[in-house]
């Protein structure tokens, strides 16, 4: 299937148009009928002679609905400009193709009725001068009469090749579906519509609305059920335990994970200069109509706040019209759906140098470049594309090199300052250093340790890394003097200079073994008591073991309920030990 919406001033014949293609009624409602005219979106569909499909958005013309026609316009790819014979290039012809400029639609046909009221010429020279001053360039013209069905031969004809030369949708795309209706049909529940310009819905997917996740229940494309339906199409999708209420026109049915809603974006305006837009427009992106605030940042660029986040991403075209001048300024191209805070003096200024830059393609290398450090899951809903070459720096972590190169040729510098600050401590630990870094992630932390650098215990160090020489050498002098289990007492440990954060030091760097808070001996001196007791004769009470090791009470009861714990010794029901 191929969409093409209309597009015109009011009563120049839109939807007679559609009707005599189509030979069905696009006007939905009885009020249309009645008046004449398209209020709302209409919808019809015909085969052509190559076989081909093509579906019409038939959109209103009179200038209070033009914002049900930009809910129509926005994601269809081609248009169907009509102007009448008699009347000639009229206020809406040119708000229209203003907003299909603005929305960069580049593919389109020329449709000149009521051709038997009056000579098509000038209507048809004029229109195609219009036109091929935007994004459509030179495009085709027909002239018909509705009254007489001249034309609509050639009209058909030239359709065939208007679609024949529309680019082929991706079907590899996340869906992305812009509401535009939204019903109750009973039996059914909630149905919506809108023109699928990318991927393919099926029955059963489920799908973001908002907050929420839907499940689509069933599928209708041009009248009949399906089971799926590729891009680009208009699509019916009845919706599974959605109540009617939670879903109107500018919502949007998204691939899961896949967008970002955004209430902030950058853009570049493509119309009138950014300095003399008003503080207050209307963004016009697919089928939302959203107020926003306007900041000025460059010659052509601007920051929008939205009154509500919106689901876009960087490359998506939009368009700004101030609704009270019923005035299109233009179309927008984002920019940057995250962008910075600009609360320092001249971040605005350096903002615009930056924005000036970028041309609204999503590239990894320069969002990277810009922003350093991205995950996997944020630059898809940015709408970045990963190639397959690039790799990952830690988990879904990507980096830009030279940042990444800094970091790597930071990290010693790191961890040897705190050692230098903090000489009794095994390392830096890792949340210290992910902070000195400033990096989100511990993962990427650990991803940076290189040789001679390791992580142990959650602290990065050297790895051949001892205990600093000033604990070495207080230890030492603790135990100078003393028998192989004698544990200096606390007062004179304190007096050395070891408290308890130098003993805890030492006993991490294994400079002395804890046995209890206030017995602290030598390095080795467990193993050593081990062996010493291994030579009573077995077992062996309290008092032979205190004699044998040449210490007293204090130290031998820890000690031996050390070597208990530790399985060395074994304490029998009697009170003595054997050395197992």
């Amino acid at each position: 299937m191929h969409v093409l919406a209309t597009a015109g001033h009011v009563d120049h014949g839109k939807s007679t148009l559609v009707r005599a293609l189509t030979g069905m009624e696009p006007d939905r409602w009885a009020e249309e009928r009645r008046r004449g005219m398209t209020i709302d979106l209409g919808f019809a569909w015909t085969t052509l002679g190559s076989g081909e499909t093509v579906a019409f958005v038939d959109v209103p013309g009179h200038e209070r609905f033009v914002p049900n026609m930009l809910a129509g316009i926005g994601p269809v790819p081609a248009a169907m400009l009509v102007v009448a014979a008699d009347e000639g290039w009229m206020p809406q012809s040119a708000e229209h193709l203003a907003a299909l400029a603005a929305l960069d639609v580049r593919h389109g046909l020329l449709v000149v009725t009521r051709s038997d009221l009056a000579d098509p010429g000038p209507a048809t020279e004029q229109a195609l001068a219009e036109i091929a001053a935007t994004p459509l360039g030179r495009v085709p013209a027909v002239a018909v009469s509705g009254r007489t069905g001249a034309g609509f031969d050639e009209l058909r004809s030239a359709l065939d090749e208007l679609v024949a030369g529309l680019p082929a949708p991706s079907a590899d795309e996340p869906v992305r579906l812009w509401i535009d209706r939204a019903f109750t049909v009973k039996g059914a529940g909630t149905v919506v519509t809108g023109t699928l310009g990318a991927g393919v819905l099926r029955v059963g997917d489920e799908l973001a609305l908002g907050d929420a996740v839907v499940r689509v229940r069933g599928l209708q494309s041009l009248g009949r059920p399906a089971a799926a339906v590729p891009a680009v199409a208009r699509v019916a999708v009845n919706l599974r335990g959605t109540p009617r209420d939670d879903v109107g026109r500018g919502d949007a049915l998204l691939s899961p994970g896949r967008f970002r809603h955004t209430d902030l974006i950058d853009v570049r305006v493509h119309g009138d200069p950014a300095a003399s837009l008003p503080a207050t427009m209307t963004l016009h992106a697919g089928s939302a109509a959203v107020p926003v605030r306007v900041r000025p940042l460059g010659d052509d660029t601007v920051r929008l706040r939205l009154s509500r986040p919106l689901p876009l991403r960087i490359g998506d075209r939009a368009l700004l019209r101030d609704p009270g001048l019923h005035h299109v300024a233009g179309g927008v191209t984002v920019l940057d759906v995250a962008p910075p805070g600009l609360q320092r003096r001249g971040a605005a200024a350096a903002r615009a140098e930056v924005l000036a830059k970028l041309d609204g393609r999503p590239d990894l290398a320069g969002e990277l470049s810009r922003r350093r450090l991205l995950r996997a899951g944020d630059l898809a809903t940015m709408g970045v594309p990963v190639p397959a070459s690039a790799t990952p720096v830690a988990g879904d972590w990507y980096a830009d090199p030279s940042h990444w190169a800094a970091l790597v040729e930071r990290l010693p510098a790191e961890v040897a300052a705190y050692a230098k600050e903090n000489p009794l401590e095994p390392g830096m630990p890792l949340d210290a250093l992910r902070h000195r870094l400033g990096l989100p992630d511990r993962a990427l932390v650990t991803a940076l340790i290189r040789p001679p650098l390791s992580m142990r215990g959650g602290r990065v160090a050297p790895a051949a890394a001892g205990p600093p020489a000033e604990l070495v050498a207080l230890v030492g002098r603790a135990f100078d003097g003393l028998s192989p289990f004698a544990a200096p007492e606390a007062h004179d440990l304190v007096a050395l200079g070891l408290g308890p954060r130098q003993l805890a030091a030492a006993a991490r760097t294994g400079l002395v073994v804890p046995v209890t808070p206030q017995v602290v001996l030598a390095t080795g001196a467990v193993e050593r008591a081990a062996q010493v007791l291994a030579g009573l004769p077995q077992p062996f009470t309290l008092s032979e073991a205190r004699r044998a090791l040449g210490t007293t009470r204090r130290v031998a009861v820890p000690l031996l309920e050390l070597l208990d714990r530790r399985g060395l010794t074994h304490r029998l029901p009697d009170d003595r030990r054997q050395v197992r």
